[in-house]
């Protein structure tokens, strides 16, 4: 019985209980039709149970579910139980974080909004570290130093022999902002006009001439699952890390980035505006 599920095992046991009660069956009743007892179907769906494929299609099955992909996305959910790199920060690091690694691993693809900073994922070393020297929560220089190398491990889904695409709306507020100084800043943009340039990455701006935007003020990173029922939206707050994963939600988030798409500068522009900034720099 798992104590700390992950959080790829807890979406996976709640899109086991969407289905049940899509199904209008009770714990208990889903229970009878496996020839077990409620505290099963419970734990599987709280995560702290571990469940076989063939044993999510037979639940599949019996809740009438008809939707053979998104069936088969679950199913798939489970993997082959090997340890992510993100497992050796499990007692450095607050859980979320793992999750969030985990998330991007699995991702089909990843679209990102911020106004503030430049995204995790594209942050150079200096940057981030200034980053997090400057955060909410005083960080210790070991603490620091473990961040920082969780981060520029999860750079690698960009990196990887088959690349995550990778979507950013930056607002030009991040591109001015000399976090670490004039000489770190300038290296930063520098780097992102080069990841710009790779075909899996698409980088575009929103100028002050916007105004206001669609969910201006948040930072907001959508992952892709394998079916739309299994995408998730992350939100990076000063409390924490939030993820969300109900249909309303996700349906509201993905409005937001097509509004977005529709007022951003095209990537040629948007590489315009950073050399312009690095001139002024």
């Amino acid at each position: 019985m798992r104590t700390n599920p992950t959080g790829r095992q807890l979406r996976l046991g709640t899109e086991l209980r969407k289905l049940r009660e899509r199904a209008g069956l009770t714990a208990t009743e889903a229970g009878q039709l496996l020839g077990s007892k409620q505290a099963l179907i419970s734990n599987i769906e709280a995560g702290r149970a571990g469940v076989s494929p063939e044993r999510v299609r037979t639940l599949a099955c019996h809740y009438d579910c008809q939707d053979k992909a998104l069936v088969e996305a679950i199913a798939d959910m489970i993997g082959d139980r090997k340890r992510g790199w993100w497992e050796e920060y499990r007692e450095i690091l607050p859980g979320p974080l793992l999750d969030l690694a985990e998330l991007e691993h699995h991702a089909r693809s990843l679209r990102t909004t911020i106004t503030a900073r430049v995204p995790g994922l594209l942050q150079t070393v200096d940057y981030a570290r200034e980053i997090f020297r400057q955060g909410v929560t005083e960080l210790s220089p070991p603490d620091i130093e473990h961040r920082l190398s969780f981060r520029i491990k999860r750079q690698t889904v960009l990196y990887r022999e088959d690349p995550t695409p990778y979507e950013v709306i930056i607002h030009e507020a991040a591109l001015r902002m000399k976090v670490g100084g004039s000489a770190v800043a300038r290296q930063q943009l520098k780097h992102l006009l080069d990841m710009s340039e790779r075909d899996h990455i698409t980088l575009r701006a929103l100028t002050f001439d916007v105004g206001a935007y669609p969910g201006s003020g948040q930072s907001i990173y959508y992952a892709q699952g394998p079916v739309p029922e299994l995408d998730t939206v992350h939100l990076d707050q000063s409390h924490g890390l939030t993820f969300l994963d109900a249909e309303a939600q996700l349906r509201k988030y993905r409005t937001l980035f097509d509004r977005l798409d529709a007022v951003a500068l095209d990537t040629e522009k948007t590489r315009d505006l950073i050399n312009s900034v690095i001139n002024d720099l």
